[in-house]
């Protein structure tokens, strides 16, 4: 059987929800999807129509969506989308449903810090780090992130500087192709 894969850009509409079943755990979301598009005429975007669609993360996917998405967080969801139906006093009902294969959040609307848990630690027993409000007086819209990375260099200095022949020496070693 051939399963659909899709890739859907857009934003959390409601809270996850975690449910424990006889078969597993899942977090179930909703995701719009709204496409925009130029209007020549108008010479600015406007909006097309909107993809509202159910979202199934089973698993450890879904402890640590159920941690780290929050209602109106843009995301990007990566998974197979097929058709559930029931039955309804109304009679037979059908809605399409993303079963996730991956979750993340769209890092070109804002930014965001990443916690692997270890190999013994459940996604249940994580507790996010406090952290503090951007924009306190003297502290870096970084938070602490600044003091632990080695790459971040908060002056309008480049992240790194590359030279001609710093790249020249890496693609010597790279293989060939």
């Amino acid at each position: 059987m051939n399963d659909t894969h899709i890739t859907v850009v857009g934003n959390v509409v409601d809270t996850p929800r975690r449910n424990r079943l006889s078969t597993g755990s899942v977090t179930n979301f909703r995701l719009a999807s709204t496409a925009r598009r130029f209007d020549g005429e108008a010479k600015d975007f406007v909006d097309g129509a909107t993809l509202w669609i159910d979202v199934a993360c089973w698993g450890e996917l879904g402890g640590n969506v159920a941690h780290s998405v929050s209602k109106g967080d843009p995301v990007i969801v990566q998974g197979t989308i097929a058709t559930d139906s029931w039955e309804t006093d109304a009679g037979r009902r059908s809605a399409a449903k993303i079963k996730a294969t991956s979750v993340g959040l769209n890092l070109a609307r804002g930014w965001a810090e990443f916690h692997r848990p270890s190999r013994n630690t459940s996604p249940a027993e994580l507790v996010p780090p406090e952290v503090g409000e951007p924009g306190d007086p003297g502290e870096s819209p970084l938070g602490d992130l600044a003091n632990r990375s080695t790459d971040y260099q908060d002056d309008s200095a480049t992240l790194h500087g590359e030279s001609a022949d710093d790249l020249a020496a890496a693609q010597a070693l790279e293989p060939a192709r």
